[in-house]
């Protein structure tokens, strides 16, 4: 059985967990997403066991500085993604779009040399097993529209206002989930 290491920490999107790997972060999910978590650990490690960690690696201070206004915090945080070389390749460029920023899947299939593997990078992008740190929420739609996000919609709405990005409203103000994770 692999032994991982996990640390819980509030932010303004939710509780996220956070799990390692030796000194590589593995996992970056919301708490309330956690069956998908397990259900990506399982298919790649087999059967696991999570220990309680307080902030393995410093690994929780930086989301939590990226969280405060620090884009830069998250930018060497190790990975040990797993996954396919396909897959591994489409989070490596993930990496490389800067903060505030976004790009299409199209784009971002054009950029890795697969100008019509936009279905397989948005595949791909669907399976980021560390969100957040592996920024799948800069990825949007043909249309600039916001598409896809593990997390959902409004949490990928709030990282990318949380980047200043000027974005329409994906939620009306008294809404449940506007008041759940209103955008600063």
């Amino acid at each position: 059985m692999k032994e991982l290491r996990y640390d819980e920490l509030e932010s303004p999107i939710g509780t996220l967990v956070l799990v390692v790997d030796g000194e590589q972060l593995c996992s970056l999910e919301y708490a309330d997403y956690e069956e998908r978590m397990q259900l990506l650990l399982r298919r790649r490690y087999g059967a696991v066991q999570l220990t309680q960690a307080t902030d393995p690696y410093g690994f929780s201070s930086r989301v939590r500085a990226y969280l405060a206004g620090d884009y830069h915090s998250l930018d060497d945080i190790p990975v040990n993604t797993g996954g396919t070389a396909f897959q591994q390749q489409v989070w490596a460029a993930l990496r490389t779009i800067p903060v505030g920023t976004t790009m299409t899947y199209g784009e971002l299939a054009a950029r890795l040399g697969r100008p019509t593997a936009s279905r397989a990078v948005g595949a791909a992008n669907g399976l980021n097993p560390v969100g957040i740190v592996v920024p799948c929420h800069r990825v949007i739609g043909a249309n600039a529209s916001l598409t896809g996000y593990a997390g959902g919609l409004e949490r990928k709405h709030w990282l990318l206002s949380h980047e200043g990005l000027t974005l329409p409203a994906l939620v009306e103000p008294g809404s449940a989930l506007f008041q759940a994770f209103p955008v600063q």
